[in-house]
């Protein structure tokens, strides 16, 4: 995906305000994530801690440095606010630093060229976020699409990956790590929308 592909991407974005504004969205079908792990993607996932479940999404983020950069993105696109709302239920799905190297390779572009690029991050971001009447946990999954909260649709395969509309499959390291306002699963891709 080229610049010009996510410029136009974030002519689409939605708004900060929408991400803080939109508590009555939840998927097509039940679609929490899988908790299917393999050894090796177990030991690579940021480990839970019982204090978790006295953060909220975005504290836990904070707390692993495995989500560096996604905590950057975060910040950059100015959307910590709205994820941080204590009445939220938030399913998040979280992308490792690794997740976000691998995309910036596929996509040609340097990490401050889509930091800087406000409209077409926080679509991306909001491509990573479920916000419904509870959080999505993993013994709910059912195989289908998924509306986010960019109001793009991610596709739980029958093999319990995600497939984005890119036509990319993520797959989930760690389901589970609860919030105050909302669950954190951990996935080793970043998921494009078209």
């Amino acid at each position: 995906m080229k610049l010009t592909k996510l410029a136009t991407i974030g002519t689409l974005a939605v708004s900060i305000a929408g991400l803080s504004a939109c508590n009555n969205m939840m998927p097509a079908e039940k679609t929490p994530m899988p908790a299917k792990q393999s050894p090796t993607q177990a030991q690579k996932a940021p480990a839970q801690s019982g204090t978790t479940t006295k953060m909220n999404v975005v504290q836990v983020a904070q707390s692993n440095t495995e989500f560096s950069t996604l905590v950057e993105a975060v910040q950059a696109a100015g959307i910590a606010g709205p994820l941080s709302n204590p009445d939220a239920n938030f399913t998040i799905l979280a992308p490792t630093n690794a997740a976000f190297a691998q995309a910036l390779q596929e996509t040609g572009m340097t990490k401050e060229q889509l930091f800087a690029n406000k409209p077409a991050l926080t679509k991306i971001l909001g491509y990573h976020v479920i916000n419904g009447p509870a959080p999505v946990y993993a013994k709910d999954v059912q195989p289908g699409n998924v509306m986010m909260l960019s109001k793009d649709t991610l596709m739980i395969t029958p093999e319990g990956k995600l497939m984005d509309e890119s036509g990319r499959t993520a797959n989930i390291l760690q389901t589970d790590i609860a919030a105050t306002n909302g669950v954190v699963h951990v996935i080793d891709k970043v998921l494009l929308p078209q």
